[in-house]
């Protein structure tokens, strides 16, 4: 059987190109945890309530949201909006570890690489949750998740050099 990090290398064309700017992207996420203590990784140093290790939790649960999205479509959401549980996605509930957060994180990417390179078409396609920010009808493919998943992830790297310049005034580059 291969395995995940066997196809990432053996990728090639546009599927390469993602899969590499999604490594870029998690390696600059998570080279911010770099020789900090569990303290500092759950700390919330800044203006705001995101800590560096709830970033990586929340990057992760958003990334296998969006591969679920590929894989299923749109899930149906009942009732109100969980804005509990969006809240809960940045920080270490009781139980949750550091290393715990980050084996999940590489859960989650050996599973974007299994997509990535198996999937038969990023054309393939899903409607789109009824929701104020999409378009009524609107459907994305893979290949616009992918890019999205990139996005996302590269916008938390920006607030995880904040909270990681505000904790040690150590920087991700430069």
């Amino acid at each position: 059987m291969i395995d995940t990090q066997d196809r990432a290398r053996t990728a090639t064309g546009e599927r390469a190109d993602l899969l590499e700017a999604l490594a870029k992207q998690r390696f600059f996420l998570v080279n911010t945890l770099r020789e900090l203590s569990d303290e500092q990784l759950t700390s919330t140093p800044t203006v705001s309530e995101l800590c560096l290790v709830g970033l990586v939790k929340h990057v992760a649960a958003t990334e296998d949201s969006w591969l679920d999205f590929i894989e299923n479509g749109a899930s149906k959401q009942h009732g109100e909006p969980d804005y509990e549980g969006h809240a809960n996605s940045f920080r270490l509930l009781p139980g949750e570890t550091v290393a715990g957060v980050l084996a999940e994180y590489e859960r989650v990417a050996a599973r974007a690489t299994e997509i990535v390179t198996t999937l038969p078409d990023l054309d393939h396609s899903q409607l789109l949750p009824e929701a104020p920010w999409f378009e009524p009808g609107a459907r994305w493919s893979a290949r616009r998740v992918l890019l999205h998943i990139v996005a996302e992830t590269a916008q938390h790297c920006g607030h995880a050099d904040i909270i990681r310049e505000a904790i040690d005034g150590a920087k991700s580059m430069g």
